[in-house]
């Protein structure tokens, strides 16, 4: 690739390029070295919940298998590593810290330091110790205090040489989805038990900023939110701009806000009272004074999670049921699920003709562009941006030691172009982490669907790099699209 050609545009040299992975989907050793059980591992285990049942006992084995992986990374050209530590494998039970537990993270770290490779770490990407489940989980308040002292502990061991910090990773899905939908693990279906752990999820993640900020200030310490953009199908018919809103606001605003802003989005807290006034009023009980300063606490960066956009209507459509959204569960294991989204009932989603990837999401680049430009003006404008996670499932066929997955590969090219555009315009975008290094767990498919650049024989473990990995190292060589 010659980035001196027209045809290609470079990336501003500060910019990083790196690929992301999270605890539960690729470690394995879920019960080696004193962790104890996560709420995905007792999910995993309930009939019905996950395709084959299938568990995250093992999957990628990256536990024992790190430093093969880092050197792959390497091998790739990556410049940062975006990974989750695990609650349980750290703190088990929620209880003491574990020493064996992270030291795994005390390892990996180094060597990726001694690889040339950024760790990135995240605190939490879903798997909350089970017997903090069982106290209440993210609907209890007390859950918070226990997030902090994890935190704090993770830190203590790390601190030295981990510099970019997130504090959570897409917390509709560790609220709405989890709790709310009962897709995700812990597998409620309460809109009340919803909106307690989102309120919760962001209460831990500003007292987390603040109390790593008082500790050492040169630190980078921010949030990962998954963000979608909502188009009405008819912008002249006010039933479908409302059903836009509707989506909007309970997907994006309800967490950019508070964040961003310092309050709840109040039209959606309307919306929400109309379908469950006691949910509500539980939920406004809740919040003490000074919680939304603390969640509104300052950020170094703000990370965005993009697959999907959402073309929606007040009408029902003729052929389309759900939303992209629940497929997770009921498309996965047909076990009966609500909708994640509290207040859209009356939301319907419209076809309009996409490519869709292995999990019947439209590929729309563009959205991504808009996600970017609008946080970079409307909501965040002083903030350093990263995509911290873009990418596709495909159904992958390993032909001869190789896999051509051209669909992943132009997924990626697309929606890298569609970053560069956003920089172009002036948004602050520092980096791009593809979603996902491996074939991983993905959650309520088990091992159904493939989002890696590099390919995992869950029977032997053997890694091959598919050709989207090389069209992505091709592109960090160059530095550009």
């Amino acid at each position: 690739m010659n980035a001196a050609n027209s045809s290609f545009r470079r990336f501003p040299d500060d910019f990083l390029f790196g690929a992301a992975t999270a605890a539960y989907q690729i470690e394995g050793a879920a019960f080696e070295d004193g962790r104890t059980a996560s709420i995905w591992d007792a999910f995993a285990r309930v009939p019905g919940a996950v395709h084959n049942g299938e568990t995250g006992d093992v999957a990628c084995d990256h536990y024992h298998r790190y430093p093969g992986d880092v050197a792959l990374m390497s091998e790739l050209g990556l410049q940062t590593y975006r990974f989750s530590t695990s609650w349980a494998r750290v703190r088990p039970d929620g209880g003491a810290q574990n020493p064996e537990g992270i030291a795994f993270y005390d390892r990996l770290v180094d060597e990726l330091l001694g690889a040339g490779i950024v760790p990135w770490l995240t605190l939490y990407h879903w798997d909350l110790p089970q017997a903090l489940e069982e106290k209440g989980g993210w609907a209890s308040r007390d859950t918070v205090d226990r997030f902090v002292d994890y935190a704090l502990g993770v830190h203590d061991v790390l601190g030295d040489r981990v510099q970019h910090w997130t504090t959570l990773n897409e917390p509709w899905c560790s609220s709405f989805l989890s709790y709310t939908a009962g897709v995700h693990a812990p597998g409620r279906t309460s809109v009340e038990d919803g909106i307690l752990a989102a309120h919760h999820l962001l209460l831990a993640h500003g007292r987390t900023i603040e109390a790593l900020r008082e500790r050492d200030p040169q630190l980078d310490l921010g949030i990962t939110l998954n963000l979608t953009v909502a188009d009405p199908a008819d912008a002249r018919d006010p039933g479908d701009v409302d059903a836009a809103r509707r989506i909007d606001g309970q997907f994006n605003r309800w967490f950019l806000d508070p964040i961003l802003r310092g309050a709840y989005p109040a039209d959606v807290v309307e919306d929400i009272r109309a379908v469950d006034p006691i949910a509500v009023r539980r939920w406004a009980s809740a919040i003490e004074d000074g919680d939304l300063d603390t969640i509104a606490a300052p950020l170094d960066c703000l990370g965005i999670n993009y697959y999907h956009g959402e073309l929606v209507s007040g009408t029902p459509q003729p052929g389309v049921e759900g939303t992209p959204h629940d497929g997770a569960g009921d498309g996965a294991t047909g076990r009966r699920t609500r909708s994640p989204f509290p207040a859209a009932d009356d939301v319907h989603w419209v076809e309009r003709g996409l490519p869709r990837t292995g999990m019947d999401w439209e590929v729309q680049p563009e959205g991504l562009t808009r996600v970017l430009r609008r946080i970079g003006t409307e909501y965040a404008p002083m903030i350093p941006l990263y995509v911290t996670e873009n990418g596709a499932a495909y159904d992958d066929v390993l032909e001869g030691g190789q896999v051509h997955d051209a669909e992943r590969a132009m997924f990626l090219r697309e929606h890298l172009a569609a970053t560069y555009d956003a920089i172009e315009e002036g948004v602050d975008v520092r980096g791009y982490f593809a979603w996902s290094l491996l074939d991983n767990y993905e959650w309520a498919w088990g091992f159904d669907k493939r989002f890696g650049i590099v390919r995992v024989d869950y029977d032997t473990q053997e890694r091959t790099v598919k050709d989207s990995g090389r069209e992505y190292a091709r592109i960090i060589a160059a530095r550009a699209v």
